[in-house]
């Protein structure tokens, strides 16, 4: 069932087996799991079907430095279905090195393994719409797929990893009739739960509060409760409840909001090609029609051996700001970014403010390139526009010959970078939210040594030359600051509440009855975007919470 909090008689109090607390991919996945099933599920979402200005200020908050990190209601969704209204639908599983206490980076480890998650990728796959559950070129293109450098052979990185993506999917159109054929699941919208009040021992979750923007205001009891509204609203709401709790719940050891991650992300220098072969940028599609496309993958050998954090790279069209490419289409697209979506356009301005660059230039290029732009532009309308399954991003080979690359790095746990409560609340009464979100040395020393090695290899195999300048590194990372919507590690799952908020069963520790769900509990980032991962995490703690083992269905 479908319904609208406002409705709801004003004081009830509203009895269920389990609670969940938001509806995004987390929420929705979780929920799925118990259709038709014998428990009673209330899912609590704080918007409407559509995103509205005045639910979406609720995310007001601020951050300690605006040039590195976006506003708080930037790359989240206050609405049914949460940020999969607005994800660009990469997906890609953590690495098994990604769960293991690594030496070189402090506070690393995962209280489970990647084969404790590994039975659930496949199903998270399903639900994502990202195909069959391959993740290695051999594995997915049988038939062979073409490699992004002719000729490469890396000591360090493999080529042979990919990405796969979703249509992408937007998990209330995609999953919202389900849902609201549910006799046993009530999704209630407008609903907003501003307060976990806690029974007399304070060890157990007794009624959620919930409050609308019109005022109404009532409460939920449930055996079970599950935070599933995001790595920033987790742990707001956790620190904000404090009736047995004087710091917040779970916060104990001032755990929760610390080590908040997303992930360390730019574009660099110039990848010049050799051998006479032009580079594959471009996306293949598998024999279901899903988008893959090939990376350059860190090593866990080289990973060891460095000791840095995973990495991956991608090769890239250069710098959109910069007219030098000679590509009209590339110039079009830098030159039309005032009307392209924050969440897209961001690294589009990004470039703008760095860089003094002429108009004349971009406008050269577009009246010299008329056919490429207009062939991109057709492209672009037919298989991204108006396509169910859309192209996942602007692939366009520059004219110059010149390419750049574009990487993205885990960012290693922190406990300076976190996020915090403020005295200002919001119009429900909850305080906002302040982020300092941080960079360490680690994280540099990531990229750094991770853009020698791929350079190395580069040369070593004479598929291409990699230039750029390690001055430019730091630059480089803080031009594009805390990466998009991955908001991660401010609930981490440790075996100590000495050392985290939730168990390895995502459980918060000292609580008989709260859950969370979400990258708010992953100890450590990866390389990897985190929806597949929340999403297969969301499945397990349903099996555990049913009380069920995985079926066959769900095994890869």
């Amino acid at each position: 069932m479908i319904l609208d909090a406002n409705e709801v008689q004003a004081g009830q109090l509203l009895d269920t087996d389990i609670c969940i607390v938001g509806a995004g991919a987390a929420g929705i996945a979780l929920a799925l799991q118990f259709e038709g099933r014998h428990e009673k599920l209330i899912v609590l979402e704080s918007g409407g079907w559509q995103q509205e200005a005045a639910t979406q200020a609720l995310y007001e908050g601020s951050v300690a430095v605006p040039s590195q990190h976006p506003p708080l209601t930037r790359y989240r969704r206050r609405a049914f279905g949460g940020s999969t209204g607005i994800w660009g639908g990469r997906c890609v599983p953590f690495d098994p090195i990604d769960f293991e206490a690594r030496p070189w980076m402090q506070r690393s480890g995962w209280p489970l393994g990647f084969h404790d998650l590994l039975p659930f990728y496949a199903h998270a796959s399903r639900l994502c719409e990202t195909g069959v559950f391959a993740f290695s070129a051999d594995t997915a293109f049988p038939r062979g797929m073409r490699k992004p450098l002719h000729g490469f052979q890396g000591v360090h990185f493999t080529d042979t990893r990919i990405e796969r993506f979703s249509c992408p999917t937007h998990f209330a159109s995609r999953y919202g009739g389900r849902l609201k054929q549910a006799a046993n699941i009530s999704v209630m919208l407008y609903a907003n739960g501003v307060k976990l009040c806690t029974a007399a021992d304070g060890a157990r979750i007794d009624t959620v509060q919930v409050e609308t923007l019109k005022g109404r205001h009532f409460r939920v009891r449930a055996g079970h409760v599950v935070l599933a509204n995001g790595g920033l609203e987790v742990p707001r709401l956790l620190l904000a409840s404090r009736d047995h709790h004087a710091l917040g719940i779970g916060n104990g050891y001032d755990q929760v909001g610390r080590h908040y991650m997303t992930h360390i992300a730019g574009t660099i220098g110039e990848v010049v090609p050799g051998g006479g072969k032009r580079p594959f940028l471009g996306y293949e599609r598998a024999d279901d029609g899903v988008y893959c496309r090939r990376r350059f993958a860190l090593a866990e050998a080289s990973q060891r051996a460095l000791g840095v954090g995973n990495f991956i790279a991608r090769l890239h069209h250069p710098r959109l700001g910069d007219p030098a490419h000679r590509s009209g289409a590339l110039s079009a697209v830098y030159l039309a970014r005032p009307f392209i979506d924050y969440e897209y356009a961001s690294r589009l301005h990004g470039q703008g403010r760095q860089q003094a660059l002429g108009l004349a230039g971009h406008l050269r290029n577009v009246a010299l390139d008329l056919p490429g732009v207009a062939g991109f532009g057709l492209h672009w309308l037919r298989r991204r526009r108006l396509a169910a399954r859309k192209y996942p991003s602007l692939v366009v080979h520059p004219r110059s010959g010149l390419y750049s690359l574009d990487f993205h790095a885990e960012q290693a746990p922190n406990p300076d970078s976190r996020v915090s409560l403020m005295r200002e609340r919001d119009r429900l009464g909850m305080p906002k939210l302040h982020v300092d979100w941080r960079m360490c040395a680690a994280d540099l020393r990531t990229v750094r040594l991770s853009l020698a090695a791929l350079a190395e290899d580069f040369t070593r195999s004479g598929c291409a030359v990699l230039r750029y300048d390690a001055s430019e590194i730091l630059d480089a990372v803080q031009r594009d600051g805390a990466y998009g919507g991955h908001h991660i590690g401010t609930a981490r799952m440790s075996v100590s509440p000495r050392e985290g908020v939730v168990d390895a069963t995502c459980r918060v520790h000292g609580m008989k009855n709260l859950y969370i769900a979400g990258s708010a509990v992953f100890p450590t980032s990866s390389q990897a975007n985190p929806t597949l991962t929340i999403v297969a995490m969301a499945l397990r703690l349903a099996s555990q919470l049913a009380g069920k083992t995985v079926s066959a269905s769900m095994a890869p």
